[in-house]
């Protein structure tokens, strides 16, 4: 079987995201199983090149995985024709003049969300790279992860019957920093440095609603700035003026109600840092990341209200485990593999920059509805 090597640029790769899920469990992961089958018969091997501003970073990240080439000029590694793609998953303010940079150096485009702080930056990309004929997708990740991927499996075999409702449940706490290091980095607290998990999280819920549930037509959202200090990585205190929980309200078409909480002020008493339960006429599901359990109509117990019970009934033990008849790949690693497919010409790939941008949509109508203090339409996107 011959090989073709498809040269990616890599930039912002040194944080742990970047690292652990885009370089070293996809794109490292994919090169060292020997590329990507293609139905020609070739197989596509993707060799890296990182860019960043840190040399130490990037050499020593470079050295600890076996990487042979970085650099700190991009417009250098943006001229050279061997590397056909450009990711990105660096600064959110940033994304969209580089993706612009990119496409206009004939690369093809693949990036982390947000896509752009402003729905109108994020539609000038998408325009850029279908005027300029180039392929482009954004990560959507969370539609590969196990626990969903058995959500769709149990939607698509009608198991739910007509779908009520979806609530979610999203979040951990970060800590503020000063007895111990918080989780994430500080400029996500920060309004000017584009921090916020409006922001952050409705980019996701937008894909994960849109294609699981059905598209979003509304949203209602109320934006909390729970934590306003917070201390750097430096030991210095900050002004954490962006917000830090968001409760929101969707309206999906056919009806359907989904309600998700995200807070990074929230102490996790649930099954997985995430959750979500669907509800519907014949059945129920809840899902977090890998795990899905299930509760048909058939066999719903009659609970009834009666506080002077005493000891309640164990209610989780009258669920069914979702076995896990396949095996899951890394969910980062599955949508790289079909990016890649993608870009050597095999495949369509409908997570592109105007997916990318309904959720900075979503995001910019629920900032606008917390001002507001009402549901606002969500129209639709014209390319």
């Amino acid at each position: 079987m011959s090989k073709r090597r498809i040269g990616i640029i890599m930039n912002g790769v040194t944080g742990r995201m970047g690292t652990n899920q885009h370089l070293v469990r996809s794109v490292l992961a994919i090169r060292d199983e020997g590329g990507i089958a293609l139905p020609d018969g070739t197989r596509v091997v993707p060799d890296p090149i990182l860019v960043g501003r840190d040399p130490r970073k990037l050499e020593a990240l470079a050295d600890a995985h076996g990487v042979a080439r970085w650099t700190l000029d991009l417009d250098a590694a943006l001229s050279d024709p061997a590397d056909e793609i450009f990711f990105d998953a660096a600064s959110t303010q940033l994304r969209a003049g580089l993706l612009e940079r990119a496409i206009a150096a004939g690369k093809h485009v693949y990036c982390e969300k947000p896509v752009a702080e402003r729905l109108a930056d994020a539609l000038d990309a998408y325009r850029a790279a279908e005027a300029a004929g180039v392929k482009h997708g954004v990560v959507q990740d969370k539609l590969w992860l196990p626990g969903l991927r058995k959500l769709q499996m149990l939607r698509e075999a009608g198991f739910f019957g007509r779908i009520l409702s979806v609530k979610g449940d999203f979040g951990y706490w970060v800590f503020e920093g000063d007895w111990q290091p918080a989780q994430r980095p500080s400029w996500n607290y920060r309004k000017a440095d584009g921090g916020g998990i409006i922001l952050d999280m409705l980019c996701h819920w937008r894909y994960v609603l849109d294609n699981l549930f059905g598209e979003v037509r509304g949203v209602f959202c109320l934006g909390a700035n729970h934590i306003p200090e917070r201390v750097d990585e430096a030991g210095r205190r900050y002004p954490a003026d962006a917000d830090d929980a968001a409760y929101a309200t969707f309206a999906l078409e056919g009806g359907v109600i989904a309600q998700i909480n995200s807070s990074w002020c929230t102490r996790v008493r649930r099954d997985d840092l995430v959750v979500f339960q669907v509800d519907g006429t014949h059945g129920s599901a809840l899902a977090g990341l890998t795990r899905c359990w299930t509760q048909a109509r058939v066999n719903t117990p009659r609970p009834v209200w009666n506080p002077d019970a005493g000891l309640m009934p164990d209610y989780r033990a009258d669920w069914q485990a979702v076995p896990d008849n396949q095996v899951y790949d890394n969910a980062f690693k599955a949508e790289w593999a079909l990016f890649l497919r993608h870009v050597c010409g095999f495949g369509d790939f409908r997570w592109n920059l105007l997916e990318g941008a309904k959720g900075v949509q979503l995001a910019e109508l629920g900032q606008r509805s917390w001002g507001e203090r009402r549901m606002l339409e969500v129209p639709a996107l014209e390319s």
